[in-house]
């Protein structure tokens, strides 16, 4: 009998590298407790970025130290970054998703903070982007993935992170050159009192570029106000998908389908 001829083994360089996108697969996306804990780490971290971008601020006065924090925690999201590359089956389709340019963006403001720091701001579009992100509802919000605990997160994270970066807005633009905004405190004030419509008045910016921006603040926090307003009060209903008609969401305890009548078998959600 003949021999099969076998197959040439793969270079050493090769193989270790698809042991290494294998290993990164796993950990970024398999459901077992060492990736799940991996990933809690992933996010414990991203945690704290956020924090030091919400602190930025008041920490760029340090000098040295400031930049050296920024460039560890550039280091570390350029890791997490290219990993997550590494990882996805089809790196141009991850490249696609908006989430990925804004958070190249946000390494390129850390890598050239004396060029770009003025765009600073646009840092904390990452709470958007992580409490928006599958990532982040694979490993902390299994248990919530897809009901009313996800969507009013979601919802608060859209509010939270509009806040935020207008107010880095107001701060990187007016402070220094507007009376009224003479720290970061000032023009998180402002954005809170704008985008409640309140009015106070105690603090106004100048010119027609500033009535521009009070009034789209005051536009975009109204709908993100009415957004989770409808999201609290909206009643609760559960993903299960109708396998006659393909209706997405029915209440928790659903029989029928009301799109098409076809009968329901939802889980309970406490068994």
């Amino acid at each position: 009998m003949s021999r099969k001829p076998s197959l040439p083994a793969a270079p050493p360089d090769k193989a270790e590298g698809l042991r290494l996108r294998a290993r990164l697969r796993y950990l970024y996306h398999g459901s077992r407790p060492p990736a799940v804990r991996f990933r809690l780490a992933v996010i414990v971290i991203d945690f704290a970025i956020i924090g030091f971008f919400l602190a930025a601020p008041i920490l760029h006065e340090a000098g040295v130290v400031f930049y050296v924090i920024d460039y560890l925690v550039a280091a570390v999201l350029a890791l997490d970054l290219a990993a997550r590359a590494y990882a996805h089956t089809d790196i141009k389709a991850w490249l696609k998703k908006p989430t990925t340019w804004i958070d190249l963006f946000i390494l390129a403001t850390l890598l050239f903070p004396a060029w770009l720091y003025n765009f600073g701001f646009l840092r904390l579009l990452r709470i958007w982007t992580l409490l928006d992100s599958e990532f982040f509802w694979r490993t902390v919000g299994r248990r919530y993935d897809d009901t009313r605990v996800e969507e009013i997160t979601r919802a608060l994270a859209a509010l939270v992170t509009f806040v935020f970066v207008v107010t880095g807005f107001v701060y990187a633009t007016f402070a220094g050159s507007h009376p009224g905004i003479s720290g970061y405190l000032d023009a998180l004030y402002f954005t809170i009192a704008t985008l409640t419509t309140t009015g106070f008045g105690d603090i106004t910016l100048p010119g027609n570029w500033g009535r521009v921006l009070s009034i789209v603040v005051m536009l975009a926090g109204i709908t993100l106000f009415l957004r989770l307003a409808q999201t609290l009060m909206r009643p609760h209903k559960v993903r299960f998908p109708c396998e006659r008609c393909g209706l997405q969401k029915h209440d928790p305890d659903a029989v029928h389908c009301k799109a098409c009548g076809n009968p329901l078998c939802i889980p309970d959600e406490g068994s």
